[in-house]
């Protein structure tokens, strides 16, 4: 008997569903009725995997509540189901139609679906998220302060205070959140042993890469986006490349491998000696942000803080 599988198309106020292989399309609310609705009739037919696309957080409510009614749900990237979708010759595209190339994909590739964060790590993950746009306002109204005009100035400048104020009371939320659990109040402080690894980073790899410590090296820059792509054809060889993954995890981790290769005396002899052999700048940095990835995935799995003599 073929597994069933569904594809949901996520939008601001309705979801597109489509079961394979049976064909069924149908369409209910985006709200908590149509997702009650959608779980119950979904559960009877025990999918193997029901998928949506990664669509800037409208998938988030609907992922946890049918979760949380028990089916496996996967949230899949929205480049990955664009491509395949090109690679099946679909031109036209419509809400149904997305869903129905989900399923497909969801089908084809089997990706494999994880359990989803508990309210307490997707509240974390949010103020973690929100404070990095907080951040990104500061930066962008103090790149306007440079060139504006006097009155202007003065109507940033209370704006900046507004923000830095504002960011003050995210860290002590983000604060409150970590030390309030145990278990990411000891994720934390493994993280933050590591030289160049600050308190902004570990609570950002643990709200927003919570499968750090569980997975194979490999595995886990791939979810990052860390991981090398080669690029081969015949006699002709290409540049590797990296690409897709989380972007806060990999921004915070290209950070803290810049801090590291300074001020962390391993990871600043690797860093050097990739540089020493002719490697460029940005390659030795990205080298050096996968393997402090590989690093921190060894302590969270083992439990033990950083020992240089580990690396």
């Amino acid at each position: 008997m073929d597994t069933i599988v569904v594809g949901i198309d996520v939008s601001k106020d309705r979801l597109d569903v489509h079961i394979r292989p049976g064909g069924d399309a149908f369409a209910v609310p985006r709200d908590g009725e149509g997702i009650a609705a959608l779980a119950a009739r979904l559960a009877p037919l025990r999918p193997g995997l029901v998928g949506l696309e990664a669509t800037g957080g409208f998938e988030t409510v609907v992922a946890a509540g049918l979760a949380s009614a028990g089916l496996p749900v996967v949230v899949v990237n929205p480049a990955q189901v664009r491509a395949f979708g090109r690679a099946l010759g679909r031109r036209a595209k419509t809400d149904p139609i997305d869903a129905a190339v989900i399923a497909h994909f969801i089908e084809a590739t089997g990706p494999v679906a994880r359990p989803l964060p508990s309210e307490e790590a997707q509240l974390l993950a949010d103020l973690v998220a929100r404070r990095r746009q907080i951040v990104a306002m500061i930066s962008a109204e103090r790149q306007r302060e440079k060139r504006a005009p006097a009155r202007v100035r003065k109507s940033i400048a209370r704006l900046l205070k507004a923000l830095e104020r504002e960011l003050a009371s995210l860290d002590g939320d983000i604060d409150t959140a970590v030390r309030g659990s145990p278990a990411w109040r000891e994720a934390e402080d493994l993280l933050a042993s590591v030289p160049g690894v600050g308190k902004v980073v570990a609570r950002t790899l643990v709200a927003e890469l919570p499968e750090l410590g569980t997975l194979d090296r490999r595995q886990i820059a791939a979810l990052a986006g860390l991981a090398p792509f080669t690029r081969q054809s015949g006699q002709w060889r290409g540049k590797s490349f990296i690409g897709g993954g989380r972007a806060a995890p990999r921004a915070a981790l290209y950070i803290a491998a810049m801090v590291a290769a300074r001020f962390n005396p391993t990871l600043k002899q690797f860093r050097d000696r990739l540089v020493q052999a002719g490697k460029p700048k940005i390659v030795a940095i990205v080298a050096t942000a996968r393997k402090l990835l590989t690093i921190l995935n060894a302590i969270l799995r083992d439990k033990t803080p950083w020992n240089p003599q580990n690396a």
